[in-house]
C-alpha cells in the first residue's frame, strides 16, 4: 500500500465539544474522536491501492453525501457534518526516517484514519415519537480495514443510512430499509447516485409508525429478565439453532449495558413497577450500540430496530417468540 500526501500539518486536528457547530452529542463513542471536514481535506494523506490508484477519500465521501442532502432538502437548514474517526495511522516522510520523535517537524508527519463515520442532521425536519423529538439524519461509514489496499483498485465499499436522531439522548434510529451497508462503487458520481437512491426509497411514514407502535407494548420485569437471558444465550447458539429466531448482533458487554441502564438511564429506565416499554427498551439498545466500533455500528443499530419490532409483532399478535417467556405471553 502506498500513500498520497495531501497536506502533512496535523496540529490541532481534533475539535473539542465547545467548538462543535454541527449537531450536538456523540452518535458513536467507542474509541472515536471528532474532527472537522477541513482537517480531513487539508491535513490527511489518502491511501492508494497497489497500482497507485487513489482510494475515494473520507472527505470526498462526506462531500458527496453533503451535496446530495443539500440537493434533496434545499429548502431546509442543514447542519455541518458531525464526523468521528478511529484507528489513526501515523507515519513520516522519507526524509525523516531515523529522526527522533521529539525532533519531528509538523511537515514531516503524516496521518490518516482507517475508519470514519459521519452524520448530517436536518433539524428543521422533525417528528415527535412517543414524546421524544426526532430529527432527520443522513450519514455514512467508511472502514478501510474492509478494503484490500494491497491489491489493484476495484469497487470500493461504503455504508450509508437515513434515519432519525433522538434529540433526548442523541441515539440514532435506523431501520434496515434506511441502511445500505454494502455500496460498491468505482467513482464519487456512482456513490452520489447510491446515496440519492437510498433517500428516495426510504419509507419515513412506515418507520415512524413502527416506532410509535413500540410504545404500546411493554415487558414486565420477569419478561425483561427472560429476554435478557435469552439474548445472552443466543450468542452461543450454533448456526442451525439460530434459524427461525430473531437475529441479534449485540455483544455481551452491550447487553450488560442495557441491563445497567434498565435501572439507571435518566430517560428510558424501568417504571416504578419494573415495566419497560419496548420504545424504552429499543433506546437502551441503541444507546448501548454507541460502544460499537465504527465498522459495525450501523448494522447493529438497524438490527436493534428489527429485533424490537420482532418483539412488538409477537406481543401484538400473541405469536411464539424464542426471546419471550411464553407463559407471560399467554397472559396478555
Amino acid at each position: 500500500m502506498e500513500l498520497i500526501t495531501v497536506n502533512n500539518n496535523i496540529d490541532n486536528h481534533v475539535i473539542s465539544e465547545n467548538e462543535i457547530i454541527t449537531s450536538k452529542g456523540s452518535f458513536i463513542e467507542a474509541n472515536t474522536k471528532q474532527v472537522t471536514l477541513d482537517h480531513l481535506k487539508k491535513e490527511c494523506i489518502i491511501p492508494v491501492y497497489s497500482d497507485n490508484e487513489s482510494s475515494i477519500s473520507h472527505a470526498s465521501f462526506i462531500d458527496a453525501a453533503k451535496e446530495v442532502v443539500e440537493a434533496n432538502f434545499s429548502g431546509y437548514g442543514i447542519l455541518q457534518p458531525n464526523i468521528r474517526i478511529s484507528h489513526t495511522i501515523r507515519g513520516r516522510v522519507p526524509s525523516a526516517i531515523g529522526k527522533p520523535v521529539k525532533e519531528l517537524r509538523p511537515e514531516e508527519k503524516t496521518i490518516y484514519y482507517q475508519r470514519c463515520a459521519f452524520m448530517i442532521e436536518i433539524p428543521e425536519i422533525t417528528e415527535i415519537v412517543n414524546n421524544n423529538k426526532l430529527s432527520l439524519t443522513i450519514g455514512g461509514v467508511r472502514a478501510l480495514n474492509q478494503e484490500n489496499l494491497y491489491s489493484k483498485r476495484n469497487l470500493e465499499k461504503f455504508k450509508v443510512f437515513i434515519g432519525f436522531k433522538n434529540l433526548v439522548c442523541t441515539n440514532l434510529c435506523i431501520s434496515t430499509d434506511g441502511l445500505n451497508s454494502d455500496i460498491r462503487v468505482s467513482s464519487v458520481a456512482e456513490l452520489k447516485g447510491k446515496i440519492e437512491e437510498l433517500i428516495h426509497q426510504f419509507d419515513q411514514d412506515r418507520f415512524l409508525g413502527n416506532m410509535e407502535r413500540m410504545s404500546k407494548y411493554s415487558l414486565e420485569e420477569l419478561q425483561f429478565a427472560h429476554t435478557i437471558g435469552k439474548m445472552k444465550l443466543y450468542q452461543f447458539l450454533n448456526k442451525e439453532e439460530k434459524v427461525g429466531k430473531l437475529k441479534l448482533l449485540m455483544n455481551d458487554n452491550q447487553i450488560g449495558t442495557i441491563v445497567k441502564n434498565y435501572y439507571e438511564d435518566p430517560n428510558f429506565a424501568r417504571s416504578i413497577n419494573g415495566e419497560i416499554s419496548l420504545w424504552d427498551f429499543y433506546n437502551l439498545m441503541t444507546d448501548a450500540n454507541k460502544k460499537s466500533f465504527i465498522d459495525s455500528s450501523l448494522e447493529r443499530n438497524a438490527n436493534a430496530f428489527e429485533f424490537v419490532i420482532g418483539l412488538t409483532d409477537s406481543l401484538q399478535n400473541k405469536t411464539k417468540n424464542w426471546f419471550l417467556n411464553q407463559r407471560v405471553l399467554d397472559d396478555i
